[in-house]
């Protein structure tokens, strides 16, 4: 009885090291030390309410992280995601001052995003530039278009048919754009977890050539990278829109920067080839539940901009150590196999 406890015991353990939680287990540490932080300093972080505040500010960076996780892997990034969240918000809020239906407002923003994703996608595959450089490029025009669009002024979004996807609760507790964000991380993960195009996305981002070798089309890939990035973030800014009743063309400032922070925080590497959509749902509530408890216990704004970077640091300090501890590990198997 006692060796088969063993026996038990050991595949469970080695069940465990092989399973995308252990690699998370760091995090989800630090996510707990975090919350016993905060709650000691403020006795309201860790509520009911509180959480819904979290989910809430999370379904607007939640949505580009999820793209941005896809693109990560893939070796790519989308800098544009906050003026495309913007400028989505800006022309959802310009037509309703048109008449405009809720709904139909609500599409032509993701369908703005998707339109700006298809372009950035068209100047990497066909121009030849580096992701960065051409989506740091879009992300001042489609910026300089929200402005031009609303003359720099916010614009009213007043209409009940579109405030609702913004203000309707479930069971009057859950709002809807949290519960949109919880269904499109697991969707998302089930499809880079389960299915041919997401291990595709793996294979693109780990070796581009081996890609091309095994009958995969990279530039399709690419394509369809963007333009699903641009779908999800122009709906995060139509239902940011929604929530503040206002279209606004300076919102979303930094916002695919806490969106790459989040996904490289939850393990996923810069050089592609690596992250799993768990690791980044868990580093954006890190990441979201630091900025809420930094204005729960009254940091100044400027404290609050060295702390947020001191993050990034960490993150990008774990991506590094993931990554030495992958290539040992490699090695090590390498020496097993001979």
């Amino acid at each position: 009885m006692i060796a088969g406890g063993r026996h038990m015991n050991k595949g469970f353990l080695a069940k465990l090291k092989k399973s995308d939680l252990a690699d998370k287990i760091s995090l989800i540490i630090a996510m707990i030390i975090m919350v016993i932080v905060f709650t000691y300093l403020n006795k309201n972080y860790f509520s009911v309410p509180n959480l819904m505040n979290i989910l809430t500010a999370c379904s607007l960076m939640g949505f580009v992280a999820i793209g941005e996780t896809y693109l990560i892997i893939a070796n790519q990034i989308d800098l544009t995601a906050g003026a495309t969240a913007a400028f989505a918000g800006v022309l959802a809020a310009r037509l309703l001052r048109f008449g405009a239906p809720g709904f139909i407002a609500l599409i032509a923003g993701v369908l703005a995003g998707i339109a700006i994703g298809a372009v950035n996608a068209t100047m990497i595959n066909y121009l030849r530039l580096q992701p960065f450089i051409a989506t740091l490029a879009s992300m001042s025009i489609v910026r300089g278009f929200a402005y031009i669009m609303c003359n720099g002024k916010a614009v009213s979004a007043s209409v009940k048919s579109f405030t609702i996807f913004g203000s309707f609760r479930l069971f009057g507790i859950v709002p809807l754009p949290v519960i949109i964000l919880l269904a499109a991380f697991l969707v998302f993960g089930y499809i880079l977890k389960s299915t041919y195009y997401g291990r595709s996305v793996y294979v693109l981002g780990g070796n581009a050539y081996a890609a091309r070798l095994a009958g995969m089309n990279p530039k399709k890939i690419i394509y369809k990278l963007h333009i699903v990035e641009g779908a999800l973030t122009g709906l995060a800014g139509v239902l940011l829109a929604a929530r503040m009743n206002s279209g606004q063309p300076s919102a979303c400032d930094g916002l695919e920067f806490d969106a790459v922070t989040a996904a490289v925080l939850g393990g996923c590497a810069f050089t592609g080839g690596v992250g799993t959509m768990l690791g980044t749902f868990i580093g954006m509530v890190i990441l979201q539940g630091f900025n809420t408890g930094m204005n729960m216990v009254g940091l100044q704004t400027f404290w609050q901009q060295v702390a947020k970077g001191l993050l990034l640091v960490v993150a990008l300090a774990f991506d590094f150590y993931r990554k030495r501890s992958r290539e040992k590990k490699l090695l090590e198997d390498s020496k097993k196999a001979r």
